[in-house]
């Protein structure tokens, strides 16, 4: 009779952990979207504190972010432990680059010159060689006669993604103090400076942002904001990915058209038409298993051409940081994005834990937190 009463009371015990464990992963599967992007958050951020070898992710901070509203009321959260510094693994850096440059050269690849195409060449689509274009007369008056990039050499480049997790961490002056900035798809800059920072030596510019962000110029509104956009990357490269897809060519036409008749400038630069499968090759070589990779790691790859330190910033494939808190697609809209949609072209969650490995190594320096306060 005890021993049946005993197996009863083991038998309640157990259920009621199933019923625990089950509510807890329901949770963290409302938290994070569905069972793909659980894993890779967890992969990816659960080891964020934990201690390397070559230096840890930056998540320091110390002055507490504001509360954000949960699926399930509101709640505090503590601010970010600050971690042991960042260490520079040049050996690494120099490995890196040897090895990338068996696939491409930035200097090369970062455009296509004036004295391999003409006006009225047909090309095909990196991405859609079923479809064709033809180079227009105002396309071919703006590729570079060299490189943008040729010679050239730095000590250490900021490369600026587009994440929320810029936003409340006063990164501007840090990212401003790097001897070249490179940012993407003409994210504003002027009113986020505080976080951002304002100086651009390189900035992407891919078709699809031409209709998303300035209403695909159809109109002196639209243009006038596209005009105002360009104009605080007064100096700076702008790199246009023409070649990739169908779909953009009358967007980049139009963008053409304008900083020819307004004299904007900018140094136009259009990728060539084998440098997103050289990237992809080399990513591939390494066991990164990409579709197609984001600009933020073809700019990465680039950089490691002409760039002795890369620092990341802005670069966060997901809906909560490290502490909870919700983050935005882009810092600057309301624009939501699924991270691991199968649709999608990109895998940003898994570019996202390379880098993070990268990170770890000392091979670039990743920052998700607020940055030091200039001394």
């Amino acid at each position: 009779m005890r021993l049946e009463f005993r197996s009863w009371i083991f038998g309640i015990v157990l259920v009621l952990v199933i019923f625990l464990i089950f509510a807890d992963i329901s949770e963290l599967e409302e938290e994070f979207g569905d069972t793909g992007g659980r894993n890779s958050m967890k992969s990816a951020v659960g080891s964020l504190r934990s201690k390397s070898n070559s230096g840890e992710l930056i998540v320091s901070s110390a002055v507490p972010l504001p509360a954000y509203e949960r699926s399930k009321g509101s709640m505090q959260f503590g601010t970010e432990a600050t971690l042991p510094k960042w260490r520079h693994n040049k050996t690494l850096s120099l490995k890196i680059r040897k090895n990338i440059l068996k696939f491409l050269d930035a200097e090369r690849d970062i455009s296509v010159l004036k004295g391999t195409l003409k006006p009225g060449d047909t090309i095909h689509y990196i991405f859609d060689r079923g479809s064709t274009m033809n180079i227009s007369k105002n396309l071919y008056e703006l590729l570079p006669e060299t490189s943008p990039l040729k010679g050239k050499h730095f000590k250490n480049c900021a490369i600026v993604g587009n994440s929320g997790i810029l936003l409340n961490k006063s990164c501007g002056q840090e990212i401003d103090s790097h001897d070249f900035v490179i940012r993407c798809n003409l994210a504003p800059i002027v009113e986020y400076a505080n976080d951002v920072g304002v100086k651009t030596n390189l900035v992407t510019m891919n078709p699809s942002v031409v209709q998303r962000a300035f209403g695909d110029l159809v109109n002196e509104t639209w243009q006038e904001k596209f005009l105002a956009r360009l104009h605080s990357f007064n100096g700076s490269i702008l790199w246009i990915p023409a070649f990739m897809v169908k779909g953009g060519e009358e967007r980049v036409e139009r963008v053409n058209d304008i900083i020819i008749n307004n004299k904007i400038h900018v140094q136009t630069s259009y990728p060539s038409l084998r440098l997103p499968h050289a990237v992809r090759g080399y990513w591939l070589t390494n066991k990164v298993n990409i579709k197609r990779p984001t600009t933020g790691l073809l700019m990465y790859t680039l950089a490691t051409r002409f760039c002795d330190e890369i620092h990341l910033y802005g670069f966060w494939p997901f809906h909560r940081d490290q502490n909870h808190y919700l983050v935005k697609y882009h810092y600057y809209d309301t624009l939501k994005y699924g991270y691991n949609s199968q649709s999608s072209p990109h895998a940003m969650p898994l570019e996202f834990k390379t880098l993070k490995s990268l990170h770890e190594k000392g091979a670039l320096k990743l920052t998700v937190g607020e940055c030091g306060r200039p001394t």
